[in-house]
């Protein structure tokens, strides 16, 4: 089996800091990542509420979380999403109330039940009928063959759907022989325009917090990659940094579909670890919307016309411009 590592090594084996199984690389079918991209002001208990409701169901609904699988803990969706643990114990009871999900002692939160009715698409730009990228991947990976070039702010909702794919693969629901992932980040040293605070640009405090985003993301799909190696042939996982701000969001699938997503900038607030509430411009990640476009047999045509374009953008940025990231 070929592993790479992060900085582009490739190995024998993976480093021991990679096979650490802290609580942060639990088994699995115990983890999901995701980001809640709206976080709410502390005194605003009813809006958060209902805030991650809403959030949960439309995971659960567009199968970020697909059924029979963990939601994560409370405390990783406390963290991910920006509320008190209390809130999300609230909301969890909730979904048990309503039949979505069964909670045991110790064992975690299971999806049991799709809903029928999916939530507003007025919260949930994912929902408004473009395509979202869970069934994407999905598809992507029912292949014997599995490449993806991603082109990305900081990968986290990559990180959350590797996660899922990777559990599908350990359940022995798809059987893919290889699995080749590129990711290309901004450079660490990079001044992005966003997210910044408004009162105070040169805060330099959401600017580190975006890089701990991106670090987190990327030592996910770390983790899943050497879990990977127990069930497929080969498996390879290379993250290259350019000094490029993302305007949108890029997935090149198995050389035959581009799906892009602008970044769009909007204000909201964001909360620190301390706790402090910072009014800032922010895009949109999770929740933007997604264009796809499918090669054909017809070499002229507008989509194959538009994957090969980007395929060729997404090689040339990664062997003339994009440098292996730091250890």
């Amino acid at each position: 089996m070929k592993w790479i590592s992060p900085g582009g090594l490739i190995l024998k084996q993976p480093p021991d800091s990679q096979l650490d199984l802290t609580e942060s690389c639990l088994p699995l079918d115990r983890r999901r990542y995701g980001r809640l991209v709206d976080v709410q002001r502390a005194g605003e208990g009813g809006r958060e509420f209902q805030r991650v409701s809403d959030e949960l169901r439309a995971r659960i609904a567009d199968g970020t979380y697909p059924l029979g699988t963990l939601l994560p803990s409370q405390r990783d969706l406390a963290a991910e999403l920006d509320v008190s643990r209390d809130t999300v114990q609230k909301v969890l009871r909730e979904l048990v109330g309503e039949g979505l999900i069964e909670s045991r002692q110790g064992s975690g939160s299971r999806v049991v039940r799709v809903p029928v009715t999916q939530p507003s698409a007025g919260l949930h730009g994912r929902l408004r009928g473009g395509p979202t990228l869970g069934p994407l991947l999905d598809e992507a990976f029912e292949r014997p063959q599995v490449t993806l070039d991603v082109y990305s702010l900081t990968a986290e909702s990559l990180a959350a759907h590797l996660t899922v794919q990777a559990e599908r693969i350990a359940g022995g629901h798809i059987t893919p022989q290889s699995v080749v992932l590129r990711l290309i980040l901004p450079s660490e040293d990079l001044s992005l325009p966003y997210p910044r605070a408004k009162d105070d640009p040169a805060d330099p405090r959401l600017a580190n917090r975006l890089r701990l985003i991106g670090a987190r993301s990327v030592e996910s799909m770390s983790r899943r990659f050497v879990e990977l190696g127990e069930f497929v042939d080969t498996v390879s996982f290379e993250v290259r940094r350019a000094p490029l701000t993302p305007a949108f969001k890029l997935y090149l699938l198995n050389g035959s579909q581009a799906l892009q997503a602008p970044y769009e900038v909007i204000e909201r607030d964001i909360r620190l670890d301390s706790g402090e509430v910072v009014s800032a411009l922010d895009v949109l990640g999770f929740r933007a919307a997604i264009t796809r476009h499918v090669t054909n047999a017809d070499p002229d045509s507008h989509d194959t016309f538009f994957v090969d374009s980007w395929q060729r953008w997404f090689d040339s940025v990664w062997n003339q411009v994009a440098v292996a990231q730091s250890k």
